[in-house]
């Protein structure tokens, strides 16, 4: 699988230090209150299993399954959510963690999403942003790593559902993504 890549952005030591300093600083903010963290699925579990094993606070957790990218490379505008209630969160500081912050769709319709349920605040920390312009004016309070805007798969990201167990982010060669767009 490492081999499909074109170059390795950051591998797992530098993405283990900076997952360090983001749970230093996360835990910091939100000490002595009640965080419930609500992981992005799927590209969001790895980054979020190893993230707050280094958070030594009592918190909350909870999943979202949404969809934006429907086995594109770019995502579609369209968030579909996949299950029918929300977590509880009333009165609950949240924190938002996905992978990539990449049109500020998904963020933008989570966010909203969540704010109908009332909690005490909402945060978002990524692994990832695109330095692009953004359909949706979304800014991550917590980032992992700014990025170009090119696809890149690892460390829960994929493309068709593969590559999400690399422990290191890099881009995918072009044409491996040509010929599967066939």
């Amino acid at each position: 699988m490492r081999g499909d890549l074109e170059r390795v952005l950051f591998d797992e030591p530098a993405i283990n230090r900076r997952l360090d300093e983001l749970a230093e600083q996360i835990s910091n903010d939100y000490r002595d209150r009640d965080l419930t963290v609500i992981a992005v699925l799927n590209g969001s579990m790895m980054f979020m299993a190893d993230l707050l094993r280094r958070i030594p606070l009592p918190l909350k957790l909870d999943c979202l399954s949404v969809a934006s990218y429907h086995g594109k490379t770019q995502g579609s505008g369209e968030v579909i959510f996949k299950q029918v209630a929300l977590p509880d969160v009333i009165d609950r500081d949240i924190l938002i963690l996905d992978d990539i912050l990449d049109s500020g769709h998904t963020l933008a319709a989570i966010r909203e999403k969540l704010e109908t349920a009332k909690p005490r605040s909402i945060r978002v920390c990524v692994l990832l942003s695109k330095k692009k312009k953004r359909a949706q004016q979304i800014v991550a309070d917590y980032l992992g790593f700014e990025i170009e805007d090119e696809f890149v798969v690892g460390f829960g990201l994929d493309f068709m559902e593969g590559y999400r167990n690399l422990p290191c982010i890099g881009v995918l060669r072009k044409e491996l993504m040509a010929r599967a767009s066939r």
